[in-house]
């Protein structure tokens, strides 16, 4: 009697817990020092993250927030931007991105308009924003959201240009870029402010929610730290209107023991990133987009398909995780139907939401779990090219693809 083979463990789309365990003792006796140490909020593990991570960034002040998204709040108050500025101020950002880009900015009191992104990649494109400036919705024109998604820095040479041009901030969302590079500097260093998240599966991810905002303004860091308490400059007295979004103390301990990894957890993204890339060619495929003389981090492996509901079935059969980053575009969410937008449409967005797929990548995922994927994807492709040949379906067989057999680690 012939015995079934054995399942194949199944390979996530992301995995928090493995760079947790990677890291179990220093996080650890990280957290343990905060609880014994008595102070649970802000203080001490706060101020030392923050600076940190200032230093890493190559900017001078860093101030934690709650969340990514009370980062981009916490950004346009601090900026003026919204609530008591007397004005209907205009914030342009894109379509595609995480709903909280757009929730931070009516949480705020202002009112989002939204561009389209590059008809070859996903970030902001700046010939929609230009024509969005030029023909822009009733209101002050304030600032400018460009998000750095999956990791590849939008354009940001134009798109500060045209900021500066129209007396806008600029305020970089950089939720998805820790250490991305645009001409040579980090992403987070080219804006009036730049906003972060630290969710677990960020490239430097707490174990909870955290946020931070960078800027090298002391007036807008002094500014930014009011706003986040209370708008307190002495304690429980409020000198402006603020909200309360505290960087939690455990996850500062965490985060600044994560941070010296995270240069080399780039590297092992961008590694995984070149795997695919390789194994993945010619076939009908859009693979990431690389903007030229920039680092992309791949938060996200992001690849397009017009087959890509039945690919994505394909891979969770054979125990592979993918996601859809983002399954339907702002504007297409019921909260978000009546939006101002762009006067050239967002027809780029909404093509990319029904083709883009999340492989799985994470730095601590082996050689041979990228190959898995790889020949699985394969296989579905083949599979189609011999039924549309009339050939049949093709069996599970690994294909014959060198870089595919040299791990046997999965």
């Amino acid at each position: 009697m012939t015995q079934a083979p054995t399942p194949l463990p199944p390979i996530p789309q992301t995995d928090p817990r493995a760079g947790y365990l990677v890291q179990q003792s220093e996080i650890d006796s990280a957290v343990k020092r905060v609880l014994e140490g008595g102070q649970y909020i802000l203080g001490r593990e706060v101020e030392a993250f923050e600076t940190a991570f200032a230093g890493w960034l190559g900017t001078t002040y860093a101030i934690g927030a709650g969340s990514g998204t009370d980062a981009l709040e916490l950004a346009l108050r601090g900026c003026g931007i919204g609530q008591g500025s007397g004005h209907r101020d205009l914030v342009f950002t894109v379509s595609h991105t995480a709903v909280a880009t757009v929730a931070a900015i009516e949480r705020a009191g202002a009112v989002p308009v939204l561009v389209d992104i590059e008809a070859d990649g996903f970030t902001m494109d700046p010939g929609a924003l230009d024509a969005a400036l030029r023909d822009p919705p009733a209101g002050r024109p304030a600032a400018v959201i460009p998000v750095h998604l999956y990791g590849e820095p939008a354009d940001l040479a134009p798109i500060g240009e045209l900021a500066r041009t129209h007396g806008l901030r600029l305020i970089e969302d950089c939720a998805q870029s820790h250490g991305a590079q645009y001409r040579g500097r980090n992403t987070g260093t080219f804006g009036d402010i730049a906003c972060f998240s630290f969710y677990p599966t960020k490239n430097l991810g707490a174990l909870g929610d955290a946020g931070l905002v960078a800027t090298g303004d002391a007036g807008l860091a002094a500014a930014l730290r009011e706003a986040r308490e209370y708008g307190w400059r002495e304690r429980y007295i409020s000198a402006v209107p603020g909200i309360n979004t505290r960087l939690d103390p455990i996850q500062a301990a965490i985060l600044a023991a994560k941070l010296p990894r995270l240069v080399a957890d780039n590297a092992r993204r961008q590694a995984i990133a070149a795997r695919y890339d390789e194994g993945l060619g010619g076939l009908p495929l859009q693979l990431p987009h690389r903007r030229a003389g920039c680092s992309h981090v791949f938060h996200q492996y992001v690849i397009r398909s017009t087959a890509r509901n039945a690919l994505r079935g394909h891979l969770r059969d054979a125990a592979i995780g993918t996601g859809i980053h983002y399954p339907a575009a702002v504007h297409q969410q019921a909260a978000y139907r009546d939006i101002a937008r762009g006067p050239g449409g967002l027809a780029a967005s909404e093509r990319a939401v029904g083709e883009i797929l999340s492989l799985p990548i994470y730095p601590q995922m082996t050689d041979g779990a990228v190959d898995r994927v790889i020949a699985s994807i394969r296989r579905f492709f083949d599979a189609g090219r011999r039924t549309r040949l009339g050939v049949g379906r093709l069996t599970h067989g690994l294909p014959r693809f060198g870089l595919l057999c040299r791990s046997s680690s999965i």
